[in-house]
Order: structure tokens, then C-alpha cells, then sequence
């Protein structure tokens, strides 16, 4: 049996691998039972009424490929709403970045009717999969699939990451989640980004962004090998794992946030450190700001 360090060391690599890739791999390569009567027993298990919301597990695109990790991280990624970025049950919500529903599916139980939800994601499976089961469930929660250009994900895309511009009015949200987006984006694309959540949301809404960070105690880990990914490869302000595939992980030098927050006229209000660098009590994997437009 792996322990709980190689175990999260493996479900990281295989969740970022792009979905062709991962359905390649025999799930016995990474220590997961599967099968359909038995997945769907530990749905109705786990999930009660919302199992028929949740993906297969081989479709997982987004995490871990594991029931118990998918709602582990949903209701996670609930209290950090609740209690880090405050958001209200009637707010209206832009996921970019969304997948296939792992951090969805909780707010579906949190969400008033007058609460509205835009999921967007590059990945067409993800997006169908939202459509078609939370869509069909509960109507205020929509879901996009969106054409830009990722060389790890989305390869074929037709628009780059630094002209994508959202397609929603200015000062449309209460809240902006990026979740695990700019660790797959070079900064110069995420300043696009960044000043877009600038754009759609309202004076003094909120965005929550994930991020890897360099900074003294994070490069410490990396260089005592305590991190699932080793970053070595550095390029101006970031770091890369693999030279040939940029976009498979990207980790910034963390004084870019604050340098680059305020310049767009995002005020940052917390930063929570992850342990993906082998960090303990970490609230999170990646690390989180949170910031809010002035």
C-alpha cells in the first residue's frame, strides 16, 4: 500500500495529465479500484442524492481521480468560500476554470435560487458533463466551454490566454474563483486574465486565485526534494517542470503578486500558503489569494 505521501504524489501526476492521456493508463498503475457497480455503490455512499452529479472517476480530469478525494475537495473548497472569501448564498459566482463539477457541486446545496453560477473551462468534457447533470438540476448554474489556447490542454484552442477576453459585461460578479488556472499559465498570459476578473467584477467584489509561489520557505522545500514537483527549470520570473511542456506547471516568483495586484486595481486581503511544497496545516494544496477590486 503507498503511504499517504506517494499516494498524493501519484494522484497529482496523473491529474495533470490532459484527459487522452490519462485514459491511456491502466487504473491499476495508480492503485485505483474501479469498476461500475462498485463506483456507483460508493456514489450513493458518499453523495446521497447529488451521486448522479458526480463524474466517473476515470473522467476526473480536474483532481485526483478518487470519489472520496472528488468530495474531500468539493466541501473543502465550500468552507473556504464561506469562511476565507465570505461568499453569500445569494452572490453571483464566475468559476474560470471549473471542471467537471468537483468544486461545483457542493455550492448547488449552498446556492439560493436567486444566486447565479458561470462555470467556464477549456476542457469540452468537463463542460458537457456540468451541462448536462448540474445544468439540468438546477438552472441558475450555467456552464461554458471556452476556445483559448493551452499547449499542455488545450493545444487546438484558436485564442490565447493574453487576448481571452471574458465573455461577460464589466462589473458583473460578486466573486471570481481561478482554481488551478495560472499554475498552468505564464504570467504574462495571467496579467490578461488578472485584469479581466478586474473587469467583471463589481467595486468591491472578490477573486480567489490559486497559485504555486516561490518565495524563501517554498524554495527551501524544493531544494530538500519535499515537493510533488520540482520546478527546476527557471524562465525570468517562473519556473517550470518540464522545458518541453511549459504549461504543464508553472510556479511564479511570488513578489509578481504584488506587483502585478495593485497595478490592475486589485487590493490583496489575504494570502494562505499551500503544502505542495511539503509545507503542514495548510489550509489548501496550491496557495490562495485573496484579493478584492477597488
Amino acid at each position: 500500500m503507498l503511504n499517504p505521501v506517494k499516494r498524493h504524489v501519484r494522484d497529482m501526476a496523473k491529474a495533470l495529465l490532459p484527459a487522452h492521456m490519462q485514459r491511456s493508463f491502466p487504473y491499476s498503475l495508480f492503485g485505483q479500484q474501479v469498476g461500475g457497480y462498485l463506483e456507483e455503490r460508493t456514489k450513493q455512499r458518499l453523495f446521497g442524492g447529488l451521486a448522479p452529479l458526480v463524474p466517473r472517476v476515470e473522467d476526473m480530469f480536474d483532481g485526483p481521480r478518487s470519489l472520496k478525494q472528488f468530495k474531500e475537495d468539493g466541501e473543502r473548497f465550500l468552507r473556504i468560500y464561506q469562511e476565507m472569501c465570505r461568499l453569500g448564498s445569494n452572490e453571483k459566482m464566475l468559476d474560470v476554470g471549473c471542471g467537471i463539477g468537483r468544486k461545483t457541486i457542493p455550492l448547488t446545496q449552498y446556492f439560493g435560487s436567486d444566486a447565479v453560477y458561470e462555470g467556464m473551462d477549456i476542457n469540452k468534457i468537463g463542460v458537457e458533463w456540468c451541462r448536462a447533470k448540474i445544468s439540468a438540476e438546477f438552472p441558475n448554474f450555467h456552464f461554458q466551454q471556452i476556445d483559448v489556447h493551452n499547449k499542455f490542454y488545450n493545444p487546438e484552442g484558436k485564442v490565447s490566454a493574453a487576448q481571452y477576453k471574458f465573455p461577460f459585461a464589466s462589473d458583473s460578479f460578486d466573486f471570481v474563483m481561478l482554481g488551478s488556472v495560472f499554475t498552468h499559465m505564464p504570467p504574462a498570459d495571467a496579467a490578461n486574465y488578472l485584469s479581466e476578473v478586474h473587469r467583471v467584477l463589481r467595486t468591491g467584489g472578490r477573486c480567489l486565485i490559486t497559485y504555486f509561489l516561490l518565495n524563501e520557505e517554498s524554495l527551501g522545500g524544493l531544494a530538500k526534494g519535499e515537493s510533488a514537483l520540482d520546478f527546476k527549470h527557471q524562465i525570468g520570473n517562473y519556473r517550470i517542470v518540464l522545458p518541453e511542456m511549459p504549461e504543464f506547471a508553472i510556479a511564479y516568483d511570488e513578489d509578481w503578486v504584488p506587483e502585478t495586484y495593485p497595478a490592475i486595481g486589485l487590493k490583496i486581503t489575504r494570502l494562505d500558503y499551500g503544502s505542495w511544497c511539503g509545507r503542514t496545516g495548510s489550509t489548501s494544496y496550491q496557495d490562495l489569494v485573496l484579493a478584492t477590486k477597488e
